[in-house]
């Protein structure tokens, strides 16, 4: 059983408890990932994939939502913005291989 971080008293405790919240983490990230392929999928301009605008807006949002559960917005947004730079580069990929059927040969 995973003890709660209050809890661990052994260092084996803590990497437990790391352990099993970066497998639920990556679970969380291909959930995201689909509507990342959702996305390039629903766009039908390659210059839609990179939104300024929108970044800006997760980002706010989750600095909201950071502040409001605990997390420190030195990490929130710097992960945050990774994490959109990363999906941004994934989306263009999966728009590209939609597409790639219909390029002229």
């Amino acid at each position: 059983m995973i003890k709660p971080a209050k809890d661990c008293n052994t260092m084996a405790e803590v990497r437990e408890g790391v352990d099993a919240l970066d497998r639920e983490l990556v679970a969380l990230i291909v959930r995201r990932q689909a509507y990342m392929e959702a996305a390039a999928r629903i766009k039908t301009d390659r210059d839609a994939v990179y939104d300024s605008v929108r970044i800006e807006d997760v980002v706010t949002k989750v600095k909201a939502e950071a502040l409001k559960q605990g997390l420190s917005i030195d990490i929130a947004e710097p992960v945050w913005r990774e994490m959109i730079k990363q999906s941004i580069a994934y989306e263009f990929k999966a728009w590209d291989k939609l597409r790639a059927h219909s390029l002229p040969r």
